[in-house]
């Protein structure tokens, strides 16, 4: 179980990486789209929140 969960927390570790790259990029365009970057940021804080619930389950498994 306790592998499981590492392996779910890296791969949304890199999630939250790919969305907050996403969101960097899109800011640099110059045809900037608020909606997208608000979306990106619901994603980031929504992938942020899973991560910290998979640590948690792994204090009490481990």
């Amino acid at each position: 179980m306790k592998i499981i969960l590492m392996v779910l927390l890296a791969a949304d570790m890199l999630a939250v990486v790919g969305v907050m790259l996403a969101g960097v990029f899109g800011m640099v365009d110059r045809n900037h789209d608020p909606h997208k970057s608000n979306r990106l940021m619901r994603w980031r804080v929504t992938l942020q929140a899973v991560a910290v619930a998979l640590v948690g389950a792994l204090m009490l498994v481990g």
